[in-house]
């Protein structure tokens, strides 16, 4: 079974399905390095670590490794969730920068969501702004660092992201709208973006090994929009 992560609710499912092994993209305990020793006597850590061990199902981080496809095959994912392939115009380490038919920004959220199946995503920038030029970012990529140049470098009108600090890319494309520039950001989440990912490696793996049963788990989302 894959998941973007494995969290209780993806382990009852594991377990439902019969799986005895869990290929989770993040980590299970709450923290990116996969530190433990500080949650040792936390209820939900020992409640999720007892559900773990007397499951008898193994679970593999599969992190690094499938963001090092040559294409990042977590970026494929989402790309082809979006059926954007062919409007990729260059492949970077951690970017896919398209040309897309020019759309409103607005039409470009609505579109995102409904491939997606999201409730929502959060949009900054003008709702009329027309986009042509894209700069699509999976995952924890939304930082300043990597937004702000690749905007300016590939002179895009958007960058789509998963998530990233508040107060870095989202307060520059602030500044820049305020100016007058036409700049725009949509953020997705971090495992609305990772997901498709996770579902296509599962395809992948049951293309490959036809004789075991490989399912893809949909997790179901964080937050509620109140």
């Amino acid at each position: 079974m894959t998941a973007f992560t494995a969290s209780h609710f993806v382990i009852e499912q594991a377990l439902a399905f019969g799986a005895n092994l869990v290929i989770s993209h993040e980590g299970i305990y709450y923290s990116h390095r996969g530190d433990q020793e500080w949650l040792k006597k936390d209820p939900v850590y020992l409640d999720k670590e007892r559900l773990i061990g007397e499951s008898g199902i193994a679970i593999y981080r599969f992190h690094d490794g499938i963001h090092r496809y040559k294409p990042d095959g977590i970026m494929q994912g989402l790309l082809r969730e979006l059926k954007w392939e062919s409007y990729v115009t260059e492949q970077q380490p951690t970017a896919a920068v398209l040309e897309l038919p020019e759309m409103e920004l607005a039409a470009i959220a609505a579109y995102l969501k409904r491939q997606l199946k999201l409730s929502y995503v959060r949009v900054a920038g003008d709702f009329s702004l027309l986009c042509r030029k894209v700069g699509v970012l999976a995952g924890y990529r939304g930082s300043g660092e990597l937004v702000i140049p690749l905007l300016q470098d590939k002179d895009l009108d958007l960058i789509i992201a998963g998530e990233g600090p508040e107060w870095e890319a989202p307060e520059y494309i602030k500044d820049a709208v305020h100016q007058g520039r036409g700049k725009a950001l949509i953020m997705l989440g971090h495992a609305e973006s990772e997901a498709p990912g996770m579902k296509v490696l599962a395809e992948q793996l049951a293309a490959r090994y036809p004789d075991i049963p490989v399912h893809y788990v949909q997790d179901r989302p964080i937050y509620q929009i109140v």
